[in-house]
C-alpha cells in the first residue's frame, strides 16, 4: 500500500487544508515520508455530517450483513499485518514481531464482535405481551431492544497504535453496535493510522454501505478534536490517554447544549498486593514476574503493574532482590514519543523528590529518547503520607512499598483512587487477610487478578477494562471485551405496535431465532 498522507472522509481522500506533518522515527530522530494532511473545522463537519447521513441505514442493517462487514475488516487487517507492523515499528520503536501479533489480535477482535452481532444478545430483546384481560387494568404489548446511539468520535491512543487506535476495540465495538465512526488519528503514528483507515474504508465500499460509516481525520492541535466533541450530530466520544486530556474532553462534552457521554480510559497504577504466606512461599518468583510484566512496551501500557505492596517479613528480601536483578538486566529502549519520554523523566524525578529511594536501574540510555528501567522503594508510611507516590509514572519504573503488616496493607489499599485492575497474591494461609482486602479492592477497580498479573488483558465476554474515576469516567462500562458494545446502545420500547412495523428481533415469530426475555422467561420462542 502506497501511503498518500490524505485524510479519509467517507469514500474520499482529502488533501491538507490546515498544514501537514511527517512522522517521527523515535529510535533515530529522523522524519519519515510522506507528509500527512491536517484538516480543520470544515473537514470535521463534513465527516460528522456524512456519519449522520449514514446512521439511519447503517444502524438498521441486518445482523448478518453487519457481522459480515466486521469479518471483512478482519480479513483485510490480516492481509496487511506485515506492512502494518513494519510501519508501526518505524513510528514507535516497538519490535515488528510484537506489532504483527497486535494486528492479528485486532483482527480477532473484529471477528469476535461479528459473533456478538450474529448472536444479537447485545440487543437485549425483551417482550412483555399484551394482557387485555388483566385486572384492574389491561396491559398493552411492550417490546424493547437496544438501539445504536449515533455517530461516535474515537480518539486514537499513542501507546497501542493498532488495538487502541484506528482499527482497535473502540472502532470494532461502535461499528458492531450500528454506529458510524469518525476517528481522530493520533499524530504519533500517522502512517499506521492511514493503513488501518484505508482497510476500513475499502471494507465499507466492498460491503455496499454508506460512505459515511467511517472517516479518519487528523489535526495539528486541539482544535479539530474540540470541533468533533462540540458537533451537535456527534452522540458519543471515546478517549484513551492521560487524565488531563480525558477530563478536558469530558467537561467539554458536558457543557454542550445536549451533553453526550465521553467514555475515557485514563490513569491507573494497577497495584499488586502480596500477602504474607504468598510472599514467604514465592517472593523471588513474584519479584521477577512483576518486573517482566511491568516492562512490557517499555512500561507504556495502561495495565502495567506499577506498584507492589508487601509486608516486611519472610520473602520480602528475596522479592526485592529478584526485582532488582531483573531491572538491572533491562536494556534502555526507545519510548513512543519524545513527549512521553520527557514526561517519564520528569515523573521519575518527582518520585525521588517525594522520597522514593532508587534501588536498581537498567542500562544507561544510549540516546535521548530511550527510557531507563528503574526500581524504587518506599515505606507504607511514606505512601500514605504522600498522595503523589500513588500516581502513575508512565514508563519503565516500578515502586515497591514495604508495609509493616496486614493492617497497614489494608490502610494503603483504601488510599488508592480508582484503578483499571488490582492484583492479589495469596496462599491458603492468607485467606483471612484476603477476605478483608477483597471488598476494599472491589470498590476501587473493575478487575481483580488472583495469583497472576494485570497484563496481558484477555479480550473476552467476561473482560472488564474499566474502573472508578480516575481510571475511567464511567465505571459502569468496559473498553475491552465484548461488553464494550454496551457503551454505544440505548433502550427503545415499542408499545402496542403492529408486528409488521416492529424490528425483526422483536417480531412475534422471532425470525432471527434470537434468545429473548419473554414475559420474564429467557427463551428462543
Amino acid at each position: 500500500m502506497t501511503l498518500t498522507g490524505a485524510l479519509l472522509i467517507g469514500a474520499s481522500r482529502v488533501a491538507a487544508t490546515a498544514g501537514a506533518m511527517k512522522a517521527l522515527n523515535p529510535a533515530t530522530g529522523e522524519l519519515i515520508e510522506p507528509e500527512f494532511a491536517f484538516g480543520g473545522p470544515a473537514e470535521a463537519d463534513h465527516a460528522v455530517r456524512l456519519a449522520d447521513e449514514a446512521f439511519d441505514s447503517y444502524s438498521h442493517t441486518g445482523l448478518a450483513e453487519r457481522a459480515a462487514f466486521l469479518d471483512l475488516i478482519a480479513d483485510k487487517l490480516e492481509a496487511v499485518k506485515d506492512e502494518l507492523a513494519e510501519r508501526v515499528a518505524l513510528e514507535t520503536g516497538l519490535p515488528a514481531a510484537q506489532l504483527e501479533g497486535e494486528a492479528v489480535r485486532s483482527a480477532g477482535v473484529f471477528r469476535k464482535f461479528a459473533t456478538v452481532v450474529r448472536q444479537g444478545r447485545f440487543l437485549q430483546a425483551t417482550i412483555d405481551p399484551a394482557q387485555p384481560d388483566r385486572q384492574p387494568a389491561p396491559r398493552l404489548d411492550h417490546r424493547l431492544q437496544k438501539a445504536a446511539l449515533g455517530p461516535v468520535v474515537i480518539f486514537g491512543a499513542s501507546n497501542f497504535p493498532i488495538s487502541y487506535s484506528v482499527a482497535g476495540g473502540d472502532t470494532a465495538s461502535a461499528l458492531a453496535a450500528g454506529c458510524p465512526v469518525i476517528v481522530k488519528a493520533h499524530n504519533a503514528h500517522p502512517g499506521a493510522s492511514e493503513i488501518q483507515g484505508r482497510v476500513i474504508q475499502e471494507a465499507v465500499a466492498e460491503a455496499g454501505l454508506h460512505e459515511g460509516v467511517f472517516s479518519l481525520i487528523r489535526g495539528a492541535g486541539n482544535e479539530i478534536g474540540e470541533e468533533l466533541v462540540d458537533h451537535p450530530l456527534v452522540r458519543a466520544v471515546t478517549f484513551t490517554g492521560s487524565e488531563g486530556g480525558g477530563m478536558a474532553l469530558y467537561r467539554r462534552a458536558q457543557k454542550r447544549p445536549d451533553p453526550i457521554p465521553v467514555f475515557t480510559e485514563m490513569t491507573s497504577v494497577n497495584p499488586t498486593f502480596v500477602l504474607p504466606a504468598a510472599l514467604a512461599a514465592r517472593g523471588a518468583e513474584i519479584g521477577t514476574s512483576l518486573v517482566q510484566r511491568a516492562m512490557y512496551n517499555v512500561g507504556q501500557a495502561c495495565l502495567k503493574p506499577a506498584i507492589l505492596l508487601a509486608a516486611d517479613g519472610p520473602g520480602f528480601a528475596e522479592l526485592r532482590a529478584a526485582a532488582a536483578a531483573e531491572v538491572k538486566k533491562a536494556a534502555a529502549q526507545t519510548m513512543l514519543t519524545p513527549g512521553i519520554h520527557d514526561a517519564y523523566t520528569r515523573n521519575a524525578q518527582r518520585l525521588e523528590g517525594d522520597g522514593a529511594v532508587r534501588i536498581a536501574e537498567g542500562d544507561t540510555p544510549t540516546h535521548a529518547r530511550s527510557g531507563q528501567s528503574l526500581l524504587y522503594e518506599v515505606t507504607g508510611e511514606q505512601l500514605l503520607a504522600e498522595p503523589a507516590l500513588r500516581e502513575e509514572v508512565f514508563g519503565p519504573a516500578v515502586l515497591l512499598v514495604r508495609v509493616t503488616g496486614p493492617e497497614q496493607l489494608l490502610e494503603a489499599a483504601r488510599a488508592f483512587r480508582g484503578q483499571l485492575s488490582a492484583t492479589l497474591h495469596a496462599e491458603v494461609a492468607d485467606r483471612g487477610i484476603a477476605e478483608r482486602l477483597l471488598p476494599v479492592l472491589e470498590r476501587r477497580t473493575g478487575r481483580i487478578v488472583f495469583n497472576a498479573f494485570s497484563i496481558p488483558q484477555e479480550v473476552s465476554y467476561a473482560s472488564t477494562h474499566g474502573g472508578p474515576f480516575p481510571a475511567t469516567s464511567d465505571s459502569r462500562f468496559t473498553s475491552v471485551g465484548m461488553g464494550a458494545i454496551e457503551r454505544f446502545v440505548r433502550p427503545v420500547t415499542y408499545q402496542n405496535f403492529p408486528d409488521e412495523l416492529l424490528p425483526q428481533p422483536l417480531r412475534e415469530a422471532n425470525p432471527l431465532h434470537l434468545w429473548r426475555l419473554v414475559d420474564g422467561e429467557i427463551t428462543q420462542r
